[in-house]
């Protein structure tokens, strides 16, 4: 298996006809200036590592570890290197090869879900909050007058709720069940289903992807739609956790974005200035950024500013911002300048890693405004 693992890695990273088109776009060369921290540069480790892996150095694989795999590089690459599956089977080596850089601990705790949100709850408390900088916090569920539904259901989906998602996106979660329920749907969301696999995979932990994707792949067997409002979840659901089945895995915003009925929804207008950021997952890898622009513009006098582009990347990626805190805070100080620029009354975001990081980043500088999420926005404002 190494070896045919070997093979595929030097197979992807010839690929590359190393243009150089991607360096300045990647968030790590952003902060670093240097061609190690380039996807080009990683993808010579990558080669390097294939041909021969007594060569690898602990640079090197800090080098490779240090990707936020923000997949902007694959997405405006002009020769369609596979990156997102190189770096993976490239981490997936180096775990083999007994280089592990990621978090052991909170590896373990996403596949014991029960735990982990104990320990979220634990780190609410006021007295915990603050040495707890970084934790979720979790949102009030918001209170909806019941919609009367009078005719029979168009169809039944699933609901992914995740795993730190499951507390601190709860209101998220609220607000999508009444956006579907009020387009027709019947909306499933089993309480057995976990963690999507996403930070096993980027730490390289392949086979802790495959097992802790099972019970959420298990727990939807009876819906033919899950349906994903965390853009960071939403790619290792489609492409891993649900890779090879029937069901099929869509990102809520576009399918919502989709619905010809969602025309017939009204809202309330609401006077306020919003500061919309886009997660680099939401952009390069559920690709419905469109989709969101276009369902916020539904709400009357809502006056959006789209956040900037650069940097690429907010800096959380899943537990990116624990194992490289230097860099993933140099990238949220920057997101966080552009959104004081704005001077917005929200911030808006798609992704609860960057819900998460962002929020807690405004409250250590003492800001006003709170971080929310689009379809929460939307479901507080929907009238019929």
């Amino acid at each position: 298996m190494t070896d045919s693992r070997r093979a595929r890695i030097a197979e992807l990273a010839d690929q590359c006809v190393k243009c150089g088109l991607c360096v300045p776009l990647c968030p790590t060369y952003r902060v670093a200036r240097t061609e190690a921290e380039s996807p080009r540069g990683r993808i010579a480790f990558a080669a390097a590592l294939a041909a021969n892996p007594a060569s690898v150095s602990e640079s090197m694989v800090d080098h490779l570890d240090s990707c936020l795999a923000c997949m902007t590089c694959e997405r405006v690459c002009p020769s369609h290197v596979r990156y997102g599956e190189l770096i993976v089977a490239t981490r997936d080596e180096l775990v083999k090869l007994g280089k592990v850089r990621g978090s052991r601990a909170i590896a373990w705790l996403v596949r014991h879900p029960m735990l982990l949100r104990a320990i979220i709850h634990v780190a609410n408390w006021p007295l915990v909050r603050a040495f707890a900088r970084e934790a979720p916090k979790i949102p009030p569920l918001p209170r909806f007058v019941s919609i009367a539904r009078s005719y029979k259901a168009r169809g039944r989906v699933g609901l992914f709720l995740g795993c730190v998602a499951s507390l601190a996106d709860r209101d998220v979660h609220a607000s999508a069940r009444r956006l579907l329920e009020a387009l027709g749907y019947e909306v499933v969301a089993p309480s057995s289903q976990g963690c999507c696999g996403a930070l096993a995979l980027h730490n390289g932990d392949a086979e802790a992807t495959v097992s802790t994707g099972q019970s959420t792949r298990s727990a939807f067997a009876n819906v033919d739609t899950v349906l994903v409002s965390a853009s960071g979840c939403f790619g290792t659901l489609r492409d891993h956790t649900f890779a090879g089945s029937e069901i099929l895995v869509r990102e809520i915003h576009e399918f919502l974005s989709a619905d010809p009925d969602f025309a017939r929804l009204r809202f309330a207008p609401l006077r306020k200035k919003i500061a919309l950021h886009t997660p680099c997952t939401q952009a390069n890898v559920a690709r419905a950024d469109v989709a969101i622009a276009a369902l916020l513009a539904r709400i009357p006098q809502l006056d959006i500013a789209v956040m900037p582009t650069e940097p690429r990347c907010c800096g959380a990626a899943g537990d990116y911002f624990m194992r490289h805190p230097d860099t993933a805070n140099a990238l949220r100080g920057e997101k966080l300048d552009q959104a004081e620029f704005i001077a917005p009354d929200l911030l808006v975001t798609s992704n609860v890693g960057c819900r998460v990081f962002l929020d807690n980043g405004l409250r250590q500088r003492a800001k006003a405004f709170p971080v929310t999420h689009p379809i929460v926005l939307l479901a507080q404002q929907l009238e019929n």
